[in-house]
């Protein structure tokens, strides 16, 4: 089905709500096909109903998701995580790989067997507009985002709406709800200068379209004053920003660095970018990664470490550019991490490309390797190419994959104080998410009101994909923390710090100095320390796991916990087990070591 651009002029809605432009496409469903489950119309003014909102893909897809959830819930719509209990189902989707657009599919079926009204947007239906799945299903393009309430308005009616013509691009200033409040994903440009032969992307993305640096400073300078602390900029391709409209992307990216708080409060990460375009600026942009508010971290997909595959898939780069454009930054940039993109069993791919590309990824021990298998894309040039039979390409996968793992990339790393700042809290519920300035992630355990500030920490420990840390200055205590011990936050004084304000993790007055010097005495002190700590990190994990709840003060009570939970579980009784062992362990070690001290004095 083609799109219906400029055919009905529709009146104004119920509700207080101005009349729709007449550009939008509808076709009212007046004929329900054989076999095909179509959802009655939503009853309600609209703005009242529940938008399931689930998004594939990409950073950019991301935000185009925030913008869309911004607007909904601007108009009064409700947006949930919750499937079942929504009127309609917005899939935000991608096409860069079979699996995604293969979830996609399932989740349609779903949603028609649901007998849920439906709207897709993203890259799919503007890449693949008369894919099968999407016949008789609302759909909105990747630049008409700005225009989703009205879509999503005609769709609870009964109507199919297709919006896919491009335009201009959407305002940056639209309404946005972000999914981590303290995190902007800024798009800078919309698709890109190449012709990759395996791409979809392009065609739904398309050329190169660059947002003005007035915009995006302005942007910025807003997300700021709203409290975010990390902007990320995102693009297909961020080398290649500006050279649609005059400027490039040293003088977008010392724009933005001007308005960023000189507290650091607020860092910049620079989103992914090919060799290609960079190459010219390699100085510049190495200079700006130096500035302390912009993470050290570049993502730059290789893709292949041969020449020859690299020609078949119209890169156009060589090994070498991609060499000289990681060496540059890393020579030039103290702590500077190179993330890169690799596609196993591209169509013509021989075991000396392969063996290549393995060597490549040797030699420079990438902390973070993407690895894929090659999807042929409907559409591309690729996807008509000779494939590599599918057991080597699964062959070639794992084993990039068990090299790769083999790294250690943050060895050495134990000891080290590190600036980090803490953005999110982490999948296992009890850690929080740092990121030093080469943007590696560190866990710490912390009370969660330390979300969107930096700290110093001392790392502890290292695993293959992140680090841990300590903090080393605890945060104030609020209201209901008070008496709790700070060295739950992994206070660790220095002896200045000590013998000018007494020990921070007891609040005992200097002269605690000189009785630390006494071994029995220190040995008794670091046990009760490490008591205290174990208890509060408890505490820190039961607030956060009650009821999803993160505003429940913290307590040194076993029966407060067992009201706020209503019964103990199984970790809770070991937690209480292993702290209920350890204050005996402490009584053992007092009773032995107080004589002892007694004797000495």
């Amino acid at each position: 089905m083609e799109d219906i651009e400029d055919v009905v002029a529709f009146g104004e809605p119920p509700g207080l709500r101005l009349p729709l432009p007449p550009s939008l496409a509808m076709k009212p469903r007046t004929r329900q096909r054989r076999n095909r489950a179509v959802p009655a119309p939503a009853p309600g003014i609209p703005g009242t109903q529940t938008i399931y909102l689930k998004t594939f893909g990409c950073s950019h897809n991301q935000s185009d998701s925030e913008y869309m959830a911004g607007q909904l819930s601007s108009f009064g719509y409700a947006v949930t995580d919750d499937p079942e209990g929504a009127d309609l189902w917005l899939i935000n989707t991608c096409t860069v790989k079979s699996p995604s657009q293969s979830a996609m599919d399932t989740l349609i079926s779903k949603c028609k067997s649901a007998r849920k009204a439906l709207v897709v947007a993203g890259c799919v239906p503007q890449g693949s507009r008369d894919l099968k799945e999407l016949e008789g299903v609302s759909v909105i393009g990747v630049q008409q985002i700005d225009r989703v309430v009205e879509v999503v308005e005609e769709t609870l009616k009964g109507h199919e709406v297709r919006l896919l013509s491009r335009k201009t691009l959407p305002s940056l200033d639209l309404p946005k709800v972000r999914k981590n409040r303290f995190i902007e994903i800024l798009p800078i440009n919309v698709g890109c200068l190449g012709a990759c032969t395996y791409c979809k992307t392009k065609h739904a993305r398309g050329h190169l379209g660059s947002y003005t640096v007035s915009s995006l400073v302005e942007r910025v300078k807003a997300v700021v004053s709203e409290g975010v602390k990390e902007i990320w900029l995102s693009s297909e391709d961020t080398g290649a920003y500006g050279r649609d409209i005059g400027v490039n992307l040293p003088t977008l990216l010392n724009a933005i660095v001007a308005e960023l708080p000189a507290d650091r409060s607020t860092m910049l990460r620079i989103g992914m970018t090919n060799p290609p375009f960079i190459l010219e600026h390699l100085i510049e942009i190495a200079e700006i990664f130096r500035h302390p508010c912009v993470y050290s971290f570049l993502h730059v997909p290789v893709q292949s470490g041969s020449d020859s595959v690299l020609s078949v898939m119209n890169r156009e780069y060589t090994v070498s550019d991609f060499r000289s454009v990681v060496d540059t930054l890393t020579q030039l940039v103290p702590g500077m991490q190179i993330a890169t993109d690799i596609i196993c069993g591209f169509p013509g791919e021989t075991d000396d490309d392969f063996a290549q590309t393995v060597d490549l990824v040797k030699e420079y021990s990438f902390p973070q390797v993407h690895i894929s298998q090659f999807y042929p894309r409907p559409g591309t040039p690729a996807a008509r190419m000779k494939k590599v039979p599918s057991t080597e390409v699964k062959k070639r996968s794992r084993e990039l994959t068990a090299v790769f793992e083999s790294f250690s990339p943050y060895q050495g790393m134990e000891g080290q104080i590190e600036r980090i700042w803490i953005t999110e809290i982490a999948t296992d519920g009890v850690h929080l998410v740092g990121h030093t300035k080469g943007y590696i992630q560190v866990l710490v355990i912390a009370p969660e009101r330390m979300l969107g500030t930096s700290a110093d920490v001392k790392i502890i420990s290292v695993g293959r994909w992140s680090v841990f840390g300590e903090i080393l200055e605890p945060p104030a205590p609020v209201p209901g923390e008070e008496g709790l011990p700070s060295s739950a936050f992994h206070c660790r004084p220095s002896p200045q710090e000590r013998r000018t304000h007494g020990c921070g993790c007891w609040g005992e007055p200097a002269a605690v100095d000189k009785l630390l010097l006494d071994e029995p005495s220190a040995m008794a002190h670091q046990a009760a320390s490490n008591l205290s700590g174990f208890f509060r990190s408890v505490l820190l994990l039961r607030k956060r796991k009650v009821g999803g709840r993160t505003d429940a003060p913290a307590t040194d009570s076993t029966e407060r916990l067992m009201k706020e939970k209503g019964e103990l579980g199984a970790l809770d009784w070991v937690l209480i087990g292993g702290a209920f062992f350890s204050f005996l362990t402490i009584v053992f070690v007092l009773i032995v070591l107080i004589p002892k001290i007694a004797s000495t004095r």
